[in-house]
Formats: C-alpha cells, structure tokens, sequence
C-alpha cells in the first residue's frame, strides 16, 4: 500500500526525487523501478517527475510516457485518498453492480476512473474482486462491501468522509 500523500505537489527540486535519482544513476533497466519509487512518493507520475526521470536516464521524454502509460500499475493524475472498486464480473454484472456504481457516480458527481475535486475518493471500475457470493460488492480501500443496493451507498460513503 502506498505510504504517500497525496496532497504534496512535486516541484522542480524535490529532494526525495533527487535522492531516487542518485541512486539509479547510470543503471541500465531502470525506467520501471524509478516510476515505481516516484509514483509511491507522490502517488502518481506527475510531469515534471517524468522530465527529471528523462533528464536522469537520458531518454526521451516520449519513451518515459509510454512507459508510463504501457502499464497499468501507473497513474499520470493523482488518486483519491480513497479508491473505490467496483466490481463489474458476472455475479455482480447480474445482481446490479450498474446500479451501484451509477449510484456512486450521481453521489460523488465523477465517473469511472475519476477523482473528486477534494481528492477524497477515486471511482474504479474492475473485472472482478473475488467476492462472488456477496455480489453486488464493491471494495473502499482494503474493506470489502457486499450485498448492495443503491441505497445504502450514502451511508458508505459517509463513513469515509
């Protein structure tokens, strides 16, 4: 689980970017490791980190991004302080996880793979959660939700505000 805050905003001379970027300098394959190490500083790539981390490697600013953007595991915008996941498998697909996630949509005025202005909450949609037998489900964070129905989800939203 990333230990990072969201709130604080990269700038230029972030130390703690400039120590990661010591620490891989001159070292062949590490693109990965250092977006992996900066998305857990600021919780996401932001541009100037990836200029830096282009400058550092001495690659393209292209190449960098797509990278970035190849793979999944990275994010170019920030993420709320909670995610949630809707599941939208089979079981949950039948038992109304539409309802569900248009509910979270009209509460939190975002759609799918977006973040609240307020950087509280992050919608996203997933292939599946595992969690079959409770379907609809739905995770906040580390905490499954189960058996919903839309209305229920104010309540569940509320214990996260």
């Amino acid at each position: 689980m990333c230990t990072c805050n969201n709130q604080s905003l990269p700038y230029e001379g972030d130390s703690r970017l400039t120590e990661l970027l010591e620490e891989y300098k001159g070292q062949k394959g590490a693109l990965i490791p250092l977006l992996q190490k900066t998305q857990s500083i600021f919780g996401y790539l932001p541009e100037p980190a990836l200029r830096r981390i282009a400058e550092s490697l001495k690659l393209p600013l292209s190449q960098v991004y797509g990278v970035a953007t190849f793979y999944s595991q990275f994010r170019l915008k920030p993420q709320g302080r909670h995610v949630i996941k809707v599941c939208q498998g089979t079981a949950c697909h039948v038992r109304g996880a539409s309802r569900i996630l248009d509910r979270l949509q009209r509460e939190l005025n975002i759609k799918p793979g977006e973040t609240t202005e307020d950087l509280r909450f992050t919608i996203e949609p997933v292939a599946c959660l595992g969690a079959c037998g409770l379907a609809p489900v739905m995770m906040v964070d580390d905490e499954a939700h189960g058996r919903l129905t839309p209305d229920v989800i104010p309540k569940i939203l509320a214990k996260y505000a």
